[in-house]
């Protein structure tokens, strides 16, 4: 008798994790923390949790890996990379939703000196239809938000087709319904827009908007209907319904998350990336058909290639943070996550390194020491951290030694074994990491490109 009540509790558990595992998703949430490769989730993992913690989303049951390769380059930059899980096309380094023939010709400079102007030719590809276009003509809604500009390559690839990723102000004048260069695609509009770069939507003004628009045009009054915030006050106190635009940034991008904190710049009035993905599905959750979200914790990037292991580390645990955000509030509603898929991933490598043999339970960003707890020397008696680089600015001629003081200062930048003005992307692999409705079919080796099916798979279209 107990055998078989054991049976049929097994098989009750089968069948009901297939049902869990075969439901579509109503909702889905996209996390693309950019240039978060291994070696960054890795050393965020220590800086916060030490070795034996968990990220966030490293608790996600189902991972892949991803291969991330561009259609014209090994390594590839953000625009095809982001395109590529967003419409299932690999397209050349700096092309936007396009298809695969489509030539990233260069902007040319208007008459402010901006790289603005858009060089792209009618004849020169094709859009391609992303995820979030396709859920918005569903009738579900779609929302976009970033660290980055609002018009950078990674939220740019969710709602606009353009050859070359630097024509900026052209991608901005996508996103307004019914203006000029409208994106007919986005319907009604995308309904929930955050990030930074507010210039790139506002008229030039030499004193108070250099880097705005030589068109003169204010896309912000051309956008009827939407609640606007250029602050985290004004984000918090916009009503949950409705479509709504936040653009934190007067010139460009949202402040590091070490800034922010600290009252830097214009961080003091910016919302975390946790605020912003927190409000934006209080408003995309009100749509009873479900939505599309993509967020992404842009400046992890931009950390990297200025070298600077600190803002890199904060701006991760940012974005996971946001992450762990988004399950609480998504389990509100769906406990269990029955029809919500949550995806995390990033868009290429960089070329930080993890050197060793360090003992366990040094600081990730510290001077390495050995097993014995002394400095672990190079050839010449210097010391060294335990994140390097490849390539990047700070190659000295000749080492020297360090201090635990100035190795973990905010603006230290780690050392680089080849010295170019930038660290430049890598061309390895990067993980992924899906819970929810649908999440059973990320797994193994996969291109970028499939991603974009098994996020179609999981909403049924």
């Amino acid at each position: 008798m107990f055998k078989r009540t054991l049976i049929a509790t097994l098989l009750f558990s089968t069948l009901a994790t297939q049902a869990y595992a075969d439901e579509k998703a109503k909702n889905i949430i996209f996390f693309l923390g950019d240039g978060m490769g291994p070696t960054t989730v890795t050393a965020a993992r220590i800086y916060k949790y030490n070795e034996d913690g968990q990220l966030n989303f490293e608790k996600f049951e189902r991972t892949a890996r991803i291969k991330t390769y561009s259609n014209d380059a090994q390594t590839t930059d953000s625009a095809p990379s982001m395109a590529a899980y967003m419409t299932g096309v690999k397209a050349n380094n700096e092309v936007i939703a396009m298809s695969a023939n489509t030539i990233a010709t260069p902007p040319s400079a208007d008459v402010h000196g901006n790289l603005t102007i858009n060089n792209c030719q009618l004849t020169n590809g094709a859009a391609v239809a992303t995820i979030l276009e396709l859920a918005k003509a569903r009738g579900k809604s779609v929302g976009a938000i970033s660290t980055t500009e609002l018009t950078h390559a990674t939220p740019a690839a969710t709602f606009s087709h353009i050859c070359n990723r630097n024509a900026q102000f052209d991608i901005a004048a996508q996103l307004i319904p019914g203006g000029a260069g409208a994106n007919p695609a986005l319907g009604s509009g995308v309904d929930v827009l955050m990030g930074g770069g507010r210039n790139q939507f506002k008229p030039y003004d030499a004193t108070l908007n250099p880097k705005g628009r030589a068109d003169g045009r204010d896309l912000l009054a051309e956008l009827a209907g939407y609640t606007i915030a250029t602050t985290k006050d004004e984000m918090r106190a916009a009503p949950n319904s409705g479509k709504f635009i936040g653009l934190y940034s007067s010139k460009g991008q949202m402040e590091y998350e070490l800034d922010r904190a600290n009252g830097v710049g214009e961080g003091a009035t910016q919302p975390s990336l946790s605020e912003m993905t927190g409000k934006a599905i209080d408003i995309l959750s009100q749509n009873p058909r479900g939505y599309f979200l993509m967020v992404e914790g842009g400046r992890i990037d931009h950390a990297l290639h200025g070298t600077n292991a600190k803002r890199v580390m904060e701006d991760t645990i940012a974005f996971d943070d946001a992450i762990k955000v988004a399950l609480d509030k998504v389990k509100l509603h769906d406990p269990q996550l029955e029809h919500t898929l949550i995806v995390v991933t990033a868009d290429h490598d960089h070329t930080m390194t993890f050197n060793g043999y360090v003992k366990r339970g040094n600081p990730i960003l510290g001077l390495s020491t050995g097993l014995d707890g002394k400095p672990i020397l190079d050839k010449n008696g210097a010391t060294s951290t335990t994140l390097v680089f490849g390539n990047g600015p700070n190659r000295p001629a000749s080492r020297t030694t360090l201090s635990n003081d100035t190795v973990t200062a905010d603006n230290y930048l780690q050392e680089s074994g080849v010295r170019l003005s930038s660290e430049t992307h890598g061309g390895g692999d990067v993980e992924l990491f899906a819970t929810g409705a649908g999440a059973k079919t990320f797994k193994g080796t996969l291109d970028n490109t499939k991603v974009f099916t098994l996020l179609k798979t999981a909403y049924g279209f």
